[in-house]
């Protein structure tokens, strides 16, 4: 299809070039094409991105799980209203999740794809920083807020990686 443009586009030069020039004859100026610029296959990062994506799947079935069990043992402390407990139960919270954010960066580190290495990063240092100022946690005082803010919050952390990882 390309070839049948190309000679419709140099057909149609030539005879206005011809048509434009009086009785006398005139050499039709030779078509000047522009080269294409090459194009550079995208490498096929697929079978690598699967790989990676399996064992964030396991990071985060294992590690959120544990997760959630500390944010259980925090509401259950906290409505029985034994602080201390609640603020173990806190800490281990947010311990879990800066092992998330680590057990991310690890996985992704070593990606093919650049951009789910960048995206692991992010995600990672979203965990992370939900770890360090704990804000998220000692927000959740009932299993109802959990269960209102935890979809949010995961869709927050898990985002970067998501795109790659469906």
């Amino acid at each position: 299809m390309r070839g049948a443009i190309l000679a419709a586009v140099v057909g149609g030069v030539l005879l206005s070039a011809g048509c434009a020039a009086d009785t006398s004859e005139v050499a039709a100026p030779a078509p000047t094409w522009a080269t294409p610029a090459a194009t550079v296959a995208t490498p096929d990062y697929s079978a690598d991105t699967e790989q990676v994506c399996g064992r964030l799947d396991k990071v985060f079935t294992t590690a959120l799980g544990d997760f959630g069990t500390q944010m259980g043992k925090m509401i259950a402390h906290k409505e029985a209203k034994d602080t201390d407990q609640a603020e173990k139960a806190e800490k281990a919270a947010a311990a879990e999740l800066k092992t998330v954010g680590s057990q991310i960066r690890k996985e992704t580190a070593a990606a093919q794809n650049p951009d789910l290495k960048q995206a692991g990063v992010t995600s990672a240092d979203k965990f992370e920083n939900s770890a360090k100022d704990r804000e998220y946690i000692a927000a959740i005082k009932t299993a109802k807020d959990l269960d209102r803010t935890l979809k949010t919050q995961l869709e927050e952390w898990l985002s970067p990686v998501a795109g790659y990882c469906g």
